[in-house]
């Protein structure tokens, strides 16, 4: 008996739609996309209207075997990839794989995966929209031009192994440009004075605001000398009384629900996850995590812009938040206007797929990174449908007998909590002693504060995201892939939760702005994405767009191949001489940084490691002996980090890995002890020091202890907690900073 086959992208999510089908339904995955342009060239007929040359990756070819076998046996073929430009994309390429008859052709679309949703969705079957299909296809065929015709240009004049993106380059431009403010800005000093006063028992702290008469700007008192004039002043000032004390009610609105920026700022800003490390965990929360009902999907698709809800969750919400926090808290929906131009509202906010479903009850079920953002998503949901927080806001003002020395400070009072009942953020009420009109104060002391103004903080990737977002440049989809790739390119680095540009990234970027300004140029990308987005819309053709850009790019790029040299902007000259031919060194760029060369090259090799400040970094002595010869080894650092030579280099070659051992023993073979490595990905690992022989390997640092539990290894986890390693055992306990 023939069935309806459902196609889905994700094995994860045809599991969880598979619970709501019977078995006249066959659910299965592609895996992602099944065609894609080819790796070795570019893939792309300019001289033909831009036709892409579409393959089958090899690791899909097996499943779209499968498929066309299921297809070709089906009564129908459901395909329910994401409703968004790549799932699409996704189901355009199957049906035309797959080759299967017109007539058996449905495409199905749903924006959270619930019972309710599929079947309705399966009710109501639609046809494949080519417009959002064109528009994927615009932003990979000028993603690839840009990336297959700019790369070999950076590879000839700057280094081997670069790239550049229509996206990923406007966001180098961002951090390099923001490191050039900080690094130009100059601090500028002020002061304040704060007085403490005393009412009978009571003591607080007010603000000088007015001196002699004279308002009090951030600069006007610019010099220690000044402050201290001014505290002289004011110690003779007598007859401190209460001038103004006024009390005005205030209100603060929930904020909408999340959109794919919102949630990235805040995942990254109150849990400190990434954008990638998000975006993997909002994944498996919409397409189903295994609780004790079943696979369920607990949100809703978070790649929208929209902060729209639908109005069967808005109903919902006002049931459960009467029952929950009483009628007080229930005022009716609260519906948000979604500001950005482009959002489609016909999708969603990132919603809980059920108000019901608090993150109190799935504490136990859901893995701890999985539960801290439902936690966050479900939170900032509720709180959007509830009233507005209330609050009593004080200002007070203390002046002296003249009047002409004034003194102010603030306080509020929380008098209905509203949103911030369920809200993360806390909040504490700033009291101000119980006062009247005219009563009368003492002056206890003056303090005065010396202040330096700061520079723009770095980027993190919250503040790139909103960054990005505030110019018009990328959409949900590409955020998170687009920092992923700048780090991973070498181009940004993460520095104490912030991103810093690297020396390579500063000299692209300059090469990049002066003579391809359009590519970096950030109104001309935000207008590209307004074209994809007319494109979607069914508004414009993709293939004059692709023209129209590439043509007079085209024609630039050949020009500069000729203009620019590459010695120009990979070499610095320098005074330093070379101690092995006598030739003046410069400082190059190659693909790891700068480091200073001999001139003189390829007769001379010679080359020293720059440090962060472009000074030669000197090697450091160590009691190891070189294997080779037995002298004394130094630490060099080389393309992947640091590593031991022989000082008699170059007369010696000698070289020997630096292993940082923690001290454990290998619980598998007993012999070896347990070292930290590094994966190709950059990324610190654990394993046998007798490794090949001994492959046990670990992700996180091992204590040295044993589990109690289950005898394996236990390893340091997360905000001082340590863990079994195990990922069978469950134990875990909290240790003291």
């Amino acid at each position: 008996m023939s069935t309806n086959l459902v196609i889905v992208e994700s094995p994860t999510k045809a599991k969880t739609i598979s619970r709501f089908l019977g078995k006249e339904f066959e659910v299965l995955s592609s895996y992602g996309h099944v065609r894609d342009l080819p790796k070795s060239k570019l893939g792309v007929d300019v001289e033909h209207d831009f036709a892409p040359q579409y393959v089958v990756p090899l690791k899909a070819k097996k499943v779209v075997a499968v498929l066309k076998a299921a297809a070709a046996k089906a009564k129908a073929v459901y395909f329910a990839t994401d409703e968004d430009r790549e799932g699409e994309a996704i189901s355009w390429h199957l049906v035309a794989l797959l080759k299967t008859n017109q007539e058996k052709i449905k495409r199905i679309a749903f924006h959270e995966i619930t019972e309710e949703a599929i079947k309705e969705a399966l009710a109501h079957p639609r046809q494949l929209d080519q417009n959002l299909v064109d528009a994927q296809q615009a932003r990979r065929i000028l993603d690839r031009l840009v990336g297959y015709e700019l790369s070999p240009f950076l590879w000839k004049k700057v280094a081997k192994g670069l790239s550049a993106g229509r996206v990923q380059s406007v966001a180098v431009r961002l951090i390099v440009e923001r490191e050039r403010e900080i690094t130009a800005f100059q601090a500028q000093e002020y002061w304040t004075i704060a007085g403490q006063f005393k009412h009978l028992a009571d003591t607080f702290t007010a603000q000088l605001i007015k001196l002699e008469g004279q308002v009090l700007e951030k600069f006007s008192l610019s010099s220690a000398k000044q402050a201290e004039t001014s505290v002289a002043k004011l110690e003779q000032a007598t007859g401190w009384q209460v001038m103004k004390l006024e009390t005005k009610p205030g209100k603060r609105q929930a904020p909408p629900p999340y959109t794919t920026s919102t949630l990235q700022q805040d995942a990254n800003r109150i849990l400190g996850f990434s954008a990638k490390q998000t975006m993997m965990l909002a994944q498996k929360l919409y397409e189903g995590v295994d609780l004790s009902e079943g696979a369920v999907g607990l949100i809703t698709y978070m790649r929208t812009d929209s902060t729209n809800l639908a109005e069967k969750f808005l109903h919902e919400a006002q049931v459960y938040i009467k029952e929950t926090w009483g009628p007080d808290y229930a005022r009716g929906p609260r519906r948000f206007a979604t500001k950005n131009k482009n959002a489609q509202e016909a999708h969603e906010a990132i919603r809980p797929t059920e108000a019901r479903r608090s993150p109190e009850n799935l504490k136990d079920q859901l893995e701890p990174g999985l539960w801290k953002l439902y936690n966050l998503i479900w939170r900032r949901t509720l709180a959007s449908q509830l009233p507005e927080a209330l609050f009593d806001n004080t200002t007070l003002e203390i002046a002296d007998a003249t009047k002409q020395n004034i003194f102010r400070t603030s306080g509020s009072r929380l008098t209905f909590d509203g949103f911030l009942k369920v809200a993360l953020e806390k909040r504490q009420d700033e009291l101000l002693p119980e006062l009247t009109l005219n009563d009368d104060v003492t002056l206890q002391q003056l303090t005065p504060e010396q202040h330096f103004t700061e520079a723009a903080a770095r980027y993190s990737e919250a503040t790139l995201v909103k960054a990005l977002e505030s110019y018009g440049i990328g959409r949900p989809s590409t955020y998170a892939p687009t920092i992923s790739t700048i780090i991973e390119r070498g181009y940004v680095e993460r520095v104490e939760k912030r991103l810093r540009p690297t020396d390579l990234a500063t000299v692209v970027n300059d090469v990049l702005v002066e003579h391809f300004p359009e590519v970096v140029d950030y109104e001309f990308t935000a207008r590209i994405e307004e074209q994809l987005d007319n494109i979607a819309g069914g508004a414009a053709q993709w293939v004059p767009l692709v023209r129209g850009f590439y043509q007079p790019f085209k024609g630039h790029l050949n020009v500069k191949y000729d203009e620019v040299s590459k010695k120009e902007i990979t070499e610095t000259a320098t005074k330093e001489i070379c101690e092995k031919c006598g030739s003046p060194m410069v400082i190059k760029l190659g693909r790891f940084g700068k480091f200073l060369a001999c001139s003189n090259y390829p007769d001379c090799r010679n080359t020293k490691h720059l440090n962060g400040n472009g000074e030669i970094e000197t090697p450091e002595a160590t009691d190891e002996k070189c294997p080779d010869c037995g002298a004394a080894m130094v630490v060099k650092r080389g393309r992947f980090g640091k590593f031991l030579a022989c000082s008699k280099y170059p007369e010696c070659k000698g070289v020997k890995r630096i292993v940082k051992t923690t001290g454990v023993k290998c619980p598998e073979c007993k012999q070896g002890d347990i070292v930290e490595r590094r994966s190709k990905r950059g990324r610190n690992f654990y394993s046998c020091s007798r490794y090949p022989e001994c492959k046990f390997a670990l992700w996180s640092k091992p204590t040295g202890e044993i589990c109690p539990k289950c005898q394996s290894l236990l390893v340091y986890g997360a905000k001082n907690t340590i863990r079994c390693s195990n990922k069978e055992c469950d134990y875990k306990k909290e240790v003291s900073d």
